[in-house]
């Protein structure tokens, strides 16, 4: 069934997509697994504002929410292959494609939020855009994903010791399925649109994520104890199938490049109100927040940096974030 729901997915945006190309305008289609309205979600829909306008309709966007058309393992296939020309993910499952995203996966790699961004708008989000070339894809935007955190339904959690045995749904990507490891819980790599489910029936204890998806995908109301360790600060990615990129004029190309730069700051400003009202509407539905040791958490990575930092590249990139300040 679920192969089926993709086949027909990707015959729609295909049937769409010819449709668009009788007329003047051409229609591109972007997916996201996070709802209407979501920060994200938004993000790119402004982008396909600026794009429309500055083509003087030409071009336009039309945003597949929600998880439409599959959850990101299924659409980032979508994007490499063209039956999608753009896509928001998160950083994570690129992991294993394009091992510079590696770095920015990695737990406490960035000191804050603004350290993320001075990083990723700099010479080494630059160095990540170019590695995702040979995978075909073109990165258009790096977008907020906030802190992501721990939250379970079975006991709040102030130190390490309080992870042992506990089972949390992860990202599909190694890093950090190891992560959760070294901290001595168990974890489950699934789909994002699965996750209260498997709370709720007791498959996983509880997940870790930011306040918005905390909050938008209902988790609260399943795992009611949200331990703030922040363990990453991970970027979501915006890309562009690349054969779809290039076949773009060079004056379009930069149309698509400025628009997406000037999306970002959009999307931050609506990430942060968001991050705000979330966290609100949570502790209204009885969540209790709890700050635990960091400095535990962070000592227990080392495992995890040993094992994936492996090659001078990226234990270079490392010290790059490090360094900047």
């Amino acid at each position: 069934m679920k192969n089926l729901v993709k086949l027909a997915a990707g015959l729609m945006v295909a049937a769409s997509f010819m449709s668009s190309a009788a007329s003047a305008q051409t229609v591109l289609k972007s997916s996201d697994t996070h709802p209407d309205g979501y920060p994200t979600v938004e993000g790119v829909k402004y982008f396909g504002e600026l794009v429309k306008e500055r083509t003087k309709g030409r071009y336009s966007v039309e945003v597949y929410h929600s998880a439409q058309l599959g959850e990101e393992k299924d659409t980032i296939e979508q994007v490499r292959s063209g039956v999608i020309e753009l896509n928001r993910i998160s950083m994570a499952p690129f992991n294993g494609t394009v091992k510079e995203t590696i770095v920015p996966a990695l737990p406490y790699v960035f000191r804050s939020e603004e350290h993320m961004h001075k990083v990723m708008d700099g010479a080494i989000g630059d160095q990540i855009k170019k590695a995702f070339e040979p995978a075909g894809l073109v990165v258009l935007a790096y977008y907020d994903a906030g802190a992501r955190s721990f939250y379970n339904k079975t006991k709040p959690i102030s130190t390490v010791a309080d992870m042992k045995g506990l089972k949390f749904r992860v990202i599909q990507s190694d890093i950090f399925v190891d992560m959760v490891a070294a901290l001595g819980a168990n974890a489950t790599p699934m789909p994002y649109g699965e996750v209260y489910s498997a709370i709720e029936t007791g498959v996983i204890d509880g997940a870790e994520n930011n306040f918005p998806s905390y909050d938008t995908a209902k988790h609260a109301e399943v795992a009611k104890n949200y331990s703030l360790d922040e363990h990453t600060i991970l970027p979501e990615v915006f890309v562009m199938n690349k054969v779809a990129f290039d076949k773009l004029t060079p004056e379009d190309q930069e149309i698509f490049k400025q628009a997406a730069k000037d999306s970002v700051a959009k999307q931050r400003e609506l990430w942060a109100a968001k991050v705000a009202e979330s966290r609100a509407n949570v502790e209204k539905l009885g969540a209790q927040i709890t700050t635990p040791d960091k400095q535990g958490f962070i000592d227990a990575m080392a495992p995890v940096y040993e094992k994936h930092v492996t090659d001078d590249v990226l234990k270079k990139m490392v010290e790059d974030v490090k360094a900047v300040q």
